[in-house]
């Protein structure tokens, strides 16, 4: 069975339409009402990890409803790929920038945080989506591997997020997305190190939320996160499960109007979740 036959048109939990082709971007929106579609219109968005899988199938929708993207990731010949991608799906990408920077590498990050101020007025959404996968066990992985999952998993997107976070501040609203997973909620064996940096990125989201959101009072910040499920990415080759089953809600938080949720979490269906002290949103998002 092919990716394509997987695209189908439901509506699922909370209005989300899962696995919308791509292809059809015009036709569905993926899901989203034309007042939110166009809300995206003009906007300025940075994805990392955008060369393949969820932040390739993020930056794409961005990128088709009229959003200024820039697409991060340590591969400059992926990134220019999903721009070329974009174009055979009749995508605008006069306004798609490739920025190559190594999240590992702070200094690397202050560049292209420099980069990207210097190309758009202020940066309105941040989907902080790169990461390491899974690869040994609490019992038998290395100090290296540890140490590089998380200045991957956790430090980047820290530092990351409060670098950039005082030009996306500039427009007078934010959104940030955290793409985490289900390990952070999970204690599978074997893969140890995994579940403690997604628990980690779960924890960071929130805290985050709540430190922003107590010092610029009165300012429209909204930062979540949210569990993209399984699909076919560089991580897990033989998902049937194409990436851009996470599009619809990652959009739906991303062009969430003032008022919206900060620090929750939220499953690529439609499912508001609940980590720690914090409860599920208990409104719609559409």
């Amino acid at each position: 069975m092919t990716d394509r036959t997987r695209f189908i048109s439901i509506t699922a939990t909370h209005g989300v339409n899962q696995y919308a082709d791509p292809e059809r971007w015009k036709e569905h929106r993926y899901g989203l009402t034309p007042g939110r579609w166009t809300a995206l219109a003009g906007k300025s968005f940075l994805v990392t990890g955008a060369g393949t899988g969820y932040g390739k199938a993020v930056a794409t929708a961005l990128a088709s409803a009229g959003g200024r993207v820039f697409l991060s990731g340590r591969r400059m010949e992926k990134l220019l790929e999903s721009i070329e991608d974009m174009k055979r799906l009749d995508v605008p990408t006069e306004e798609c920038h490739a920025v190559r920077f190594d999240l590992t590498d702070l200094k690397q990050i202050l560049a292209a945080c420099e980069e990207i101020k210097s190309k758009c007025s202020a940066l309105y959404g941040l989907v902080n989506n790169a990461a390491l996968p899974p690869k040994g066990s609490l019992i038998r992985e290395e100090p290296e591997y540890w140490d590089a999952l998380m200045r991957t998993n956790v430090t980047a997107p820290w530092f990351l997020t409060k670098e950039i976070f005082p030009h996306m501040i500039s427009g007078g609203s934010s959104r940030v997305l955290f793409i985490t997973s289900e390990a952070g909620w999970a204690f599978t064996p074997g893969v140890g190190p995994y579940n403690v940096s997604k628990a980690a990125l779960n924890n960071l989201s929130a805290s985050m939320a709540n430190e922003y959101a107590e010092t610029f009072r009165g300012t429209d910040i909204q930062m979540n996160a949210l569990d993209p499920s399984e699909a076919k990415t560089e991580m897990n080759r033989n998902s049937p499960y194409s990436a851009s089953a996470v599009v619809s809600m990652a959009l739906m938080l991303l062009s969430h109007p003032q008022g919206g949720p900060n620090g929750r979490f939220f499953h690529r269906d439609g499912r508001h979740l609940k980590f720690a002290y914090a409860e599920p949103y208990e409104k719609e998002l559409m």
